[in-house]
């Protein structure tokens, strides 16, 4: 997940005076927002603007999300002072953001940071942006493991470390990470540390840099098929394609990782898959001596979670 690396301030939620960004660099473009306007119609104007490229009802969950992560504009405070003046450097800002989404750069790596699981992680281009999907990975982790009584548990290709980083604040394990990124591991030490997690990340492919005992194996491994590239979306399209695309139809990084796991002794492992691929995952994973495997959907009733116990 990259992004500018700055960080905006969420701000006030009240009083007479709204927040503003503290970083950021300001644009002095020709308004895409005229100037002077009221909050309230700010948020229709950027409504109007992200409707150019996205469906409405995504347009207007985004718009939100401009207000309330990029200028700390909470709803209560926006129901109390949206006839107010915007502030003309948060329309600048505004405008700048306009210009870089309009490009289809993600509002994730324009801001900086993502929210997953109610905490902020710092994303950069060198890592992929958390999904809600990937929560489903987290939950069948922590019961698998429970259910097991592991005490370590090892985060294969971590990214910007959510899920390494939310089993060490949630379990009391040992948690490792790898990733075959260096600057990806940066990012996830940053997030790491920021929420004062204890994970021991390491460099390397797949489980080669993971101590033993790598404990049970998580991981959202690159599983997009390359030839599905030109069919997805224009944002998609500035996420890291190492951690995005895996050869044999997006199956042989999850494939490798199975291999891998057992070889390691781990004692089972939970990895996100693409859609449609959990039979012929389930059919790898027991030819690799794999004894029980499960499959997990996900919202839309997609596979979404492979789980393969020793």
């Amino acid at each position: 997940m990259t992004g500018p690396g700055a960080h905006f301030s969420l701000g006030r939620r009240g009083g007479a005076s709204p927040p503003v960004p503290c970083e950021g660099a300001l644009h002095p473009l020709v308004h895409a927002i005229p100037y002077p306007v009221h909050h309230h119609s700010l948020r229709a104007r950027i409504v109007e603007q992200l409707r150019g490229f996205l469906p409405p009802e995504e347009a207007e969950a985004e718009s939100w999300r401009w207000l309330e992560e990029g200028l700390g504009l909470g709803r209560a405070w926006l129901l109390a002072h949206g006839e107010e003046v915007v502030p003309g450097e948060s329309v600048s800002q505004v405008d700048h953001w306009l210009e870089r989404r309009r490009a289809r750069e993600p509002w994730a790596y324009i801001l900086g940071w993502s929210l997953w699981r109610g905490r902020r992680f710092k994303v950069t281009r060198d890592t992929l942006i958390p999904r809600p999907e990937t929560e489903l990975v987290l939950e069948a982790a922590l019961e698998v493991g429970r259910r097991l009584g592991v005490s370590k548990a090892t985060d294969v290709g971590t990214g910007s470390g959510i899920l390494a980083i939310t089993l060490a604040l949630e379990t009391d394990w040992g948690v490792s990470a790898t990733d075959i990124s260096r600057r990806a591991l940066r990012v996830a030490e940053e997030n790491a540390a920021s929420h004062g997690a204890l994970v021991r990340f390491s460099l390397g492919d797949l489980l080669a840099s993971a101590p033993d005992p790598v404990g049970l194996v998580v991981s959202n491994p690159p599983y997009v098929d390359p030839l599905e590239a030109p069919d997805l979306q224009p944002e998609l399209g500035l996420e890291p394609s190492l951690a995005l695309f895996g050869g044999e139809g997006g199956l042989a990084v999850a494939t490798e990782l199975l291999r891998e796991a057992h070889v390691r002794s781990a004692p089972g492992i939970v990895m996100e898959i693409g859609a449609g691929q959990g039979p012929e995952l389930e059919a790898r994973a027991r030819a690799r001596g794999w004894r029980k495997t499960m499959i997990h959907k996900d919202f839309a009733g997609h596979h979404r979670v492979l789980v393969a116990l020793a």
